[in-house]
C-alpha cells in the first residue's frame, strides 16, 4: 500500500501567493484609512485655525496693537496676513467715519459760532464782493476841494460811482453810502481801484488853467479806511509827477493799485484823488472795488 501523497509544490506556491495578496490587501486598507484620518484631522484643524484668523477676542488686541507686533511673531503667526490686511481695512474705515461724524457735527456748528461773533454766516451764494465803476454822465462825481469834514483825508474823495449793474457794476451784500463801500463782515479782503487821468486841451480854456496842467503836477490816488476813529487811515497810495508838452494834444496816464487788508464790520472804504479837475469817470478807466477773501 502507497504512502499518502503531500501538497504538489504547485499548490504550496499558490497558497503563499494568496496569503501575500490577501496580507498586502490588508496593509493597504489599513493605511488607507490610516492616512484618511490623519487627513481628516488636519482638514479639521486647518479650518478652525482660518475661522480663528478672524474670529475670537485675539482679533481685537491684534487690531489695537496692529503696529507693535515683531517680525518674529509675523513670521510664526500663519494667519498674520490675514489678520493684518483686515485690521488695517477695519482701522480705515473706522478712521473715515469718524471724520465724516466730525465734519458733520462742525457744519451743524458753524452758524452757531458765526452769530455769537455777531458775524453774518458766509456761503458760496451770500459771498460779498462789490466792482464799481466811474459814471462820466454824472457830475459833481467829485467832492469841492475844500472840505471842512475832519474826515475827508488828502484829495477829493470820489462820491459818485456806478453801482446798479449797468456796464460791469455790481453789488453783492455790500451796501454802497455816498461812495463809501460799507463792509457787512469782518474778515480778509482784496481791494482795488484804479483812475484814469485825462488832459485834452480846449482853446475854450482858461489859459490860466491850462498853464496850471501842463505845470508837472502830482497824480496820486488814496484809498481810505474809516473806522470809529476820528480821521480815515490811509491804506494805498500810488502817485506820479506828469507834465504834458504844450505840443500834445492830450495827455492820458492810469493809476492802477490792489492789495489784501483786514477789515472789520461797519468799516468804510473810499477812493479819492489830486487834481481832480483831469479825472475823467470813463467807466472802463475808472473803477474800484473789493471782495472778502476769507
Amino acid at each position: 500500500m502507497l504512502p499518502a501523497a503531500g501538497p504538489s509544490p504547485g499548490q504550496t506556491c499558490g497558497a503563499v501567493l494568496v496569503a501575500a495578496v490577501l496580507l498586502q490587501s490588508v496593509c493597504v486598507a489599513v493605511t488607507f484609512l490610516y492616512f484618511t484620518n490623519e487627513l481628516k484631522q488636519l482638514r479639521d484643524t486647518y479650518s478652525k485655525s482660518g475661522i480663528a484668523c478672524l474670529t475670537g477676542e485675539e482679533i481685537g488686541n491684534f487690531i489695537q496693537n496692529l503696529d507693535l507686533i515683531e517680525s518674529e511673531d509675523r513670521a510664526a503667526d500663519p494667519c498674520w496676513q490675514v489678520k493684518w490686511h483686515l485690521g488695517k481695512l477695519i482701522k480705515k474705515m473706522m478712521s473715515r467715519s469718524y471724520e465724516e461724524n466730525i465734519s458733520a457735527i462742525n457744519a451743524e456748528r458753524a452758524p452757531t459760532l458765526s452769530h455769537s461773533d455777531g458775524q453774518q454766516p458766509r456761503s458760496p451764494v451770500n459771498r460779498i464782493a462789490a466792482h464799481l465803476t466811474g459814471n462820466s454822465n454824472r457830475k459833481n462825481s467829485l467832492s469841492p476841494r475844500t472840505d471842512s469834514s475832519p474826515r475827508r483825508g488828502n484829495g477829493q474823495k470820489i462820491n459818485n460811482w456806478e453801482s446798479s449793474r449797468k456796464g460791469h457794476s455790481f453789488l453783492y451784500n455790500v451796501e454802497l453810502r455816498n461812495g463809501e463801500l460799507v463792509i457787512p463782515q469782518t474778515g480778509f479782503y482784496y481791494i482795488y481801484s484804479q483812475t484814469y487821468f485825462r488832459f485834452r486841451e480846449n482853446e475854450d480854456e482858461d489859459s490860466d488853467l491850462l498853464a496850471q496842467i501842463r505845470n508837472p503836477k502830482q497824480l496820486v490816488q488814496y484809498v481810505y479806511k474809516l473806522t470809529n476813529y476820528p480821521e480815515p487811515i490811509l491804506l494805498m497810495k500810488s502817485a506820479r509827477t506828469s507834465c504834458w508838452s504844450k505840443k500834445a494834444e492830450y495827455g492820458l496816464y492810469s493809476i492802477y493799485q490792489g492789495g489784501v487788508f483786514q477789515l472789520k464790520r461797519e468799516d468804510r472804504i473810499f477812493v479819492s484823488v489830486s487834481n481832480g479837475d483831469i479825472v475823467d469817470m470813463d467807466k472802463e478807466a475808472s473803477f474800484f472795488g473789493a471782495f472778502m477773501i476769507g
